[in-house]
């Protein structure tokens, strides 16, 4: 067994020897991503699992060691990562465990403590929790994030948005239930099996991808029916967790609905630009910023080849980084940053400009920046776009779905409603 080591603040340590031995468990937010994200780990040497669990027990766990004032994501996250080492057939005494953190004062930085805590009151103190993080806040000996990972990192990232915006067009559509589904299967096995051969980690290949795989998601036949499209924004776990916005997305097409749900890519690049607009206001050094300008242009460069991509096909294409932040100018100011800062407001703004204007802003109970962000701004929205039609649902440990779920559905007849009328109008110049 690994011997167990400590900093000199008393932080238990991820050692080498952790690494041989040890599996890292790790959350799930985004089912596709993540999963290709696991097995670029699992390839740089990493013993990882991803924790697909979804039932009220991860609720119930995390609420014995989480007061239940805390940010539910941060529940859910420790709950859901007890659970695993109590009930998922691991050896408690060969497991460690991921975490984010960003660097802000909101949840993605301030959770590891909370699951510190947590573990040290359910009697787990000797498993070690690694911080997933660009901002050199904790160190391990046995995991680093190095330049060529984060690179591949980026790669499956853009893989990964790709892959399910076009999923998301196609699957409301579908004329045989279940072909959207196993050609996503299929991809990421695909691209898989291309990581472990070492393919397509350049743009030159990954551009190559992208037309392969929209060619292919283009061939599942598909019916001429119009539905009602809906974004969904909001906190980035309950955003895009299934177990933190009970499955929304299942329901909005359960609904007869196409969900739009705006990509991982912004939201990094936001984090990386947020890390610029700091020297710009607080100062700091030129090559702390030259460094994340770089960055976050290469960022920007993967994200114009997916636009380019996409825009070659039948599928919509999401509008760049720049192009968001600019329709938020005279809205927010780029100090706004806290939680998902300005980018919440910014993605309503561009789905209602890509005419999405149904949009459900799903947020963490008392989750004080997203609720300025996002249900703050709802009603300024509605004045400068009074076709706007937007709900902001709340998701705690206490909220009922059926009561979540009725209020997404009085949206929705908003939705329909404006639909037909818009159908209805006499057509400019027809004569009739």
């Amino acid at each position: 067994m690994a011997k167990l080591e400590y900093d000199k603040d008393g932080r238990l340590l991820f050692t080498k020897e952790m690494k041989e031995e040890y599996t890292i468990l790790m959350p799930q937010m985004l089912p596709v991503h993540f999963g290709m994200f696991q097995q670029l780990l699992i390839l740089e040497g990493y013993k990882v699992d991803m924790l697909t669990t979804n039932h009220r027990g991860i609720v119930d766990e995390g609420l014995k060691y989480v007061h239940n004032d805390t940010c539910y994501p941060a529940l859910l996250v420790i709950g859901q990562l007890i659970d695993a080492i109590k009930h998922g057939g691991y050896d408690p005494h060969k497991v460690a465990l991921f975490i984010t953190q960003t660097g802000g004062g909101c949840r993605a930085s301030n959770y590891i403590h909370l699951l510190r805590k947590a573990l040290e009151k359910a009697g787990l103190a000797f498993v070690p929790v690694i911080s997933v993080n660009l901002s050199g806040l904790e160190k391990n000996p046995g995991f680093s994030l190095t330049l060529p990972l984060v690179r591949k990192l980026i790669y499956g990232m853009m893989y990964g948005d790709l892959l399910v915006n076009a999923a998301n067009q196609v699957r409301p559509y579908e004329l045989t239930p279940g072909d959207t589904d196993k050609m996503l299967d299929h991809w990421q096995k695909r691209l898989i099996d291309g990581f472990q051969a070492g393919k397509g980690m350049s743009r030159k290949q990954m551009r190559k991808n992208f037309d392969a795989i929209l060619a292919d998601f283009e061939t599942i036949p598909v019916s001429q029916e119009e539905k009602v499209r809906v974004g969904v924004v909001g906190e980035i776990y309950v955003k895009f967790s299934p177990l933190g916005n009970n499955n929304l997305e299942d329901f909005l097409l359960s609904e007869g609905a196409e969900p739009v749900v705006p990509g991982l890519t912004d939201f990094m690049i936001f984090k990386i630009f947020n890390r610029e607009v700091d020297v710009n206001i607080y100062g700091g050094h030129w090559a702390k910023k030259k460094f994340c300008q770089v960055f976050k242009g290469y960022v920007e460069a993967c994200q114009r080849d997916m636009i380019a991509a996409l825009k070659k096909t039948r599928f919509r294409a999401p509008g760049t980084f720049e192009n968001m932040h600019r329709l938020v100018q005279g809205y927010l100011g780029d100090g706004n940053k806290m939680g998902e800062g300005w980018l919440l407001t910014g993605e309503m703004l561009e789905l209602i400009h890509s005419g999405v204007p149904n949009i459900v802003c799903t947020q963490p109970f008392g989750c004080l920046p997203n609720h300025i962000v996002g249900k703050g701004m709802i009603r300024k929205l509605k004045d400068d776009y009074p076709n706007s039609n937007i709900v902001a649902i709340d998701y705690d440990p206490g909220a009922t779905k059926i009561n979540q779920e009725n209020r997404i559905k009085l949206m929705l007849a908003n939705a329909k409603a404006l639909a037909k009328q818009e159908a209805e109008k006499e057509p400019v110049g027809s004569g009739v």
